[in-house]
């Protein structure tokens, strides 16, 4: 098959690198939200617009990394990476596309706003969570994405594990996220990394109209109760 002609080849050694997003990064996050909307045939449920997205993970003032929602970016760069971590580097690997070389049909569009020939590849949110039976904080990983031409390179296991070791780091007792019961693949990649897939939980959801039907329900009960 030939190689689309707006592709961007890699090949050789690629660089790898998870790191703090900022409002800068807010067009590539939305864009990764759509796509995996689209993966999980979700689309009629895709509502976020840039603006929301912006007032919503990146809000002034700014909240420390981990303590409220946040947002990480994978950037993959064909230069190797400065020998010192940036205060927004949260984890960096080292990709040898020798054998494989990469064809990315969207490198064009996913240029990172840091620059040097960087590419967005992917993305991870998360926020903490309470687990009351350890009385400990964790964190949720709500929506953890690697764009199609870079999956099975082990970029999703480099980010699930940056995340998990910043648990680890902060004390936390625990990380959660959901995964979808046909996703085989992805339940495969999740038990081979360790953890456990529990089928006995079902998540439950007030969203929307359900959920706005119940607004002004604690002022009626702050009234009873009186």
């Amino acid at each position: 098959m030939a190689t689309p002609a707006n592709s961007t080849n890699f090949s050789g050694d690629v660089w790898a690198e998870l790191r703090l997003a900022d409002a800068s990064d807010v067009p590539h996050i939305h864009a990764l939200i759509h796509q995996m909307a689209e993966f999980e045939l979700l689309t009629d449920l895709f509502a976020a617009t840039h603006e929301l997205l912006t007032s919503t993970l990146f809000p002034s003032p700014a909240r420390p990394p981990f303590t409220s929602f946040t947002a990480l970016i994978l950037d993959l760069s064909p230069s190797p990476l400065p020998a010192f971590a940036s205060a927004s580097n949260i984890a960096s690997h080292r990709l040898d596309l020798s054998a494989s070389p990469l064809a990315d049909p969207e490198a064009a569009a996913f240029v990172s706003p840091r620059g040097g020939g960087r590419v967005t590849a992917g993305f991870v949110i998360c926020f903490p969570n309470y687990s009351t039976f350890l009385s400990k904080p964790g964190l949720y990983v709500e929506d953890i994405f690697v764009r199609a031409p870079w999956r099975r390179r082990g970029l999703g296991r480099m980010m699930l594990s940056a995340v998990a070791g910043k648990a680890a780091e902060l004390g936390m007792g625990r990380v959660e996220w959901c995964v979808l019961d046909w996703n085989k693949n992805a339940i495969d990649f999740y038990e081979g990394m360790g953890a456990e897939v529990l089928p006995q939980w079902r998540i439950c959801r007030l969203t929307g109209t359900a959920l706005d039907k119940y607004k002004g329900n604690h002022e009626e009960g702050s009234k009873t109760a009186e």
